[in-house]
């Protein structure tokens, strides 16, 4: 067991990614990591300790695209799926989170999975130096970031300071009401935007089957969407 892992409570989850089989560590129980503190400072919740359906969606979608030599990084890759996939894949991944406990549990899951993956703790509302000066990056991921209303205008924001013109970033999404403070901003400020509707036929949580694979594509750009 890798000595980072060694205090939680571990689960060891085999996961499909098109033609992929990873094993995933994950704690046992995230609803036993709430830090009353810490919710009480800023409404954190350990969100990243699961393995939500729209992760297992976009790390499916990384699956069949061939990412080699591409920079790219996750936002809330929790226990890192989607940015293991990358990797496998080809791309140089940064994958960052607001907790360094999710970050520690993407290294180890990388590590078992025979791939490196760069980490950074990032808070999207004030985004570190070390972030943006590695801009613009050639693709930005990531899953299920929608769901608290404060989440949507920060991105927003952020989006376009780590992506070139016509970059691109895919996110996917269970249909959450605050994902339009991303993605109307987004349309407003002239990105294109084009969703998908994948049905997850795994083991569902409160929002149901359907995810949506947003691409949105930055201003300046000419690359068509479909």
């Amino acid at each position: 067991m890798d000595s980072a892992l060694a205090p939680f409570d571990l689960v060891r989850e085999e996961v499909a990614a098109g033609d992929l089989r990873l094993a995933i560590s994950r704690p046992r129980s995230a609803e036993d990591l709430i830090d009353e503190q810490e919710y009480e400072r800023d409404e954190r919740l350990p969100y990243w300790a699961e393995l939500w359906p729209s992760g297992r969606v976009l790390a499916a979608e990384l699956a069949r695209r061939p990412l080699g030599g591409l920079r790219v990084v996750e936002l809330g890759c929790g226990l890192g799926l989607p940015s293991i996939v990358a990797a496998l894949r080809g791309a140089r991944v940064l994958a960052t989170d607001w907790y360094e406990e999710a970050l520690a549990f993407a290294r180890a899951n990388a590590r078992a999975a025979g791939v490196r993956l760069d980490t950074l703790a990032v808070d999207w509302r004030r985004p570190p130096a070390a972030l943006l000066a590695g801009a613009p990056y050639d693709l930005v991921t990531g899953a299920d970031l929608c769901y608290e209303e404060r989440n949507g205008p920060a991105l927003a924001a952020l989006l376009p300071r780590l992506l070139a013109r016509g970059g691109e970033a895919v996110v996917a999404d269970p249909r959450r009401p605050h994902a339009a403070g991303l993605l109307d901003r987004l349309r407003d400020a002239g990105w294109r935007h084009a969703v998908r509707e994948v049905r997850y036929e795994g083991r569902r949580d409160e929002s149901g089957p359907i995810v949506r694979l947003h691409r949105l594509v930055a201003p300046g750009g000419d690359d068509p969407l479909p």
